[in-house]
């Protein structure tokens, strides 16, 4: 049975119901290892060869032009990334992203300060009901729109819910707070709990909350977040299992 969920519609400049703002992932975990590119260390997100759990700059491509950091001015504190959605203006990202009223801005493929395509305010944000009452972690999944058709520039991947935790290898990319160049991992993830999934991807540290995790159909089947705000240590990541209450936000949110 579908979990109660409450359409929360936001614009930036609009007061937020809950006053609580949480840092985008645990913060204390700033540094990064050196990541160095190399065409080995890019698995595919199937169960193909490997190296899992294996953390890299992402190159520069089609699938990573649709993930991107979302600035709160100067500063980009979270990721997000374009899905699918009928008026082709969507993204998924933590709900603890979304908290407050910042003025947020989505840059895809975002790179050493360029903006290959474009900067993108968010209009308005969907968040479940479990979160806006109480920050529940088992409800850190959220959606926005910006205004224009991101999806026609950049491409949209598809957003999946129901599907069995560790099916397929996903691979998860982020935009680090203390870098301007996203990092990428593919690995299996595995269950936490009934509404928990985490994955071993070392070096995902505070900014890579909301980063997407992409099966090899190209579908988001998690948003890095939920348990411990995304995970207590920048090397085993955490998402909501994407169930019935997704689904419902989703369905709202393409309306």
């Amino acid at each position: 049975m579908s979990r109660n969920l409450r359409l929360m519609r936001f614009s930036p400049w609009c007061g937020m119901l809950s006053s609580v703002k949480r840092t985008p992932r645990i913060a204390l975990h700033a540094a990064v290892v050196l990541l160095t590119v190399t065409s080995a260390s890019e698995a595919a997100a199937d169960d193909g060869a490997g190296p899992f759990g294996v953390t890299t700059v992402a190159a520069a491509n089609s699938p990573t032009a649709r993930v991107g950091p979302l600035f709160n001015g100067g500063q980009h504190h979270c990721t997000a990334s374009v899905v699918r959605s009928p008026h082709r203006d969507l993204l998924v990202t933590a709900a603890h992203c979304l908290d407050g009223d910042d003025d947020l801005v989505f840059v895809p493929g975002y790179r050493d300060g360029k903006a290959p395509y474009g900067r993108w305010r968010v209009r308005t944000r969907y968040l479940p009901e479990g979160w806006s009452k109480g920050q529940d972690e088992d409800s850190d999944v959220a959606f926005a729109t910006v205004e224009g058709k991101v999806q026609d520039v950049v491409g949209g991947n598809g957003f999946a819910t129901g599907t069995a935790t560790g099916a397929t290898a996903v691979t998860v990319t982020g935009y680090p707070s203390s870098r301007d160049v996203p990092i990428s991992c593919t690995n299996k993830p595995t269950a936490h709990s009934r509404t928990q999934q985490r994955i071993a991807c070392p070096a995902f540290p505070g900014g890579t909350s909301g980063s997407p995790w992409v099966n090899g159909d190209g579908q988001v089947v998690g948003v890095l977040g939920g348990h411990e705000g995304g995970g207590a240590t920048p090397d085993v990541s955490y998402s909501v299992v994407l169930g019935a209450e997704a689904r419902a936000l989703h369905r709202d949110a393409m309306r």
